[in-house]
């Protein structure tokens, strides 16, 4: 176990005990740190890959606010890239992370190496029906059985009370979601809104690497999200779905992959509007390497 310098430390006091920040590498070591905590309050849990920016800071100060202790894991999970060239761009930063989370009142951070996450090579597989089919699982084939083998493993050592996840992924909190009800993790999946950048693109880690000419072009996507939004009013999915492949086709600077306009619950797309149900416009698009995923939600 390594405990971060004094200076990057925030104190906390929970029923006379004190509580330093700690960086923590085994899980034998978090499970130790954390008994005191299930015995006498509430352990609220925040998963990321690093690279922290003020979207997962807004779900750790959430976190931090509605429970006892926080946990923040911080590890970049192999078995979820199905692009390798993917993984290895993937930017990481412990230090700068470590100094973030000193100020958002953090307990402990969690950052394993592969050895402890994966003694072993994992071979379980998951089997979310048709949520892992469309989207995110039809253009990245296995990355949702990857998700669901490290939030097993991580919800297994922490033992959280609650989870915290962005809207952002949202086909993703909908399997984790699933995963949580099939596999019994006693454990209250907590959503959070999406955090964007003062000109509307989605905060991501991936933003760190968009060239100059990429990160100027990218608030179109969030843009385009808008537009779709508004046509909903008066157009069918179908015809919102025309309109907005028209306009990438016109963008030289980005690429889409796919755009749907799904049912919110089922996660399959909609074919018309009128039956009041909650809908979600998801979008992912290639700006030159750099693969982004935003959404929106409206009424059906």
């Amino acid at each position: 176990m390594k405990i971060i310098k004094p200076l990057a430390l925030k104190m906390s006091i929970f029923a006379g005990h004190l509580q330093l920040m700690q960086l923590i590498e085994s899980i034998h070591g978090l499970k130790e740190k954390l008994a005191f905590y299930k015995k006498n309050g509430k352990i609220g849990f925040v998963p990321t890959m690093g690279a922290l920016h003020k979207g997962h800071l807004s779900l750790v100060n959430r976190c931090a606010e509605e429970n006892q202790c926080s946990v923040v894991s911080i590890y970049v999970n192999p078995t979820q890239f199905n692009d390798k060239n993917d993984l290895n761009r993937y930017p990481r930063n412990l230090e700068l992370d470590l100094g973030l989370l000193a100020n958002c009142n953090c307990d402990f951070v969690f950052a394993p190496g592969d050895d402890e996450m994966y003694p072993v090579p994992d071979m379980r597989k998951f089997n979310f029906g048709l949520l892992e089919t469309v989207m995110e699982g039809k253009f990245r084939p296995g990355h949702f059985n990857g998700v669901a083998q490290i939030v097993s493993k991580l919800f297994d050592a922490v033992q959280p009370d609650r989870a915290y996840f962005g809207l952002k992924d949202f086909q993703q909190l909908a399997v984790i979601k699933k995963m949580a009800i099939d596999y019994n993790y006693p454990v209250e999946i907590v959503p959070c809104d999406i955090v964007r950048e003062a000109d509307g693109l989605a905060m991501s880690s991936r933003n760190a690497l968009l060239e100059p000419e990429k990160r100027n072009a990218a608030p179109f996507i969030y843009n385009s999200l808008l537009f779709a939004s508004e046509l909903s009013k008066t157009k069918s999915p179908g015809e919102i779905k025309q309109e907005i492949n028209m306009l990438y086709q016109k963008n030289t600077e980005l690429e889409l992959e796919y755009f749907e306009i799904v049912d919110n619950n089922s996660l399959l797309p909609v074919e018309h509007f009128g039956n009041k149900n909650l809908c979600t416009a998801c979008i992912a698009v290639f700006a030159g390497k750099i693969r982004l995923i935003d959404n929106i939600q409206f009424n059906s």
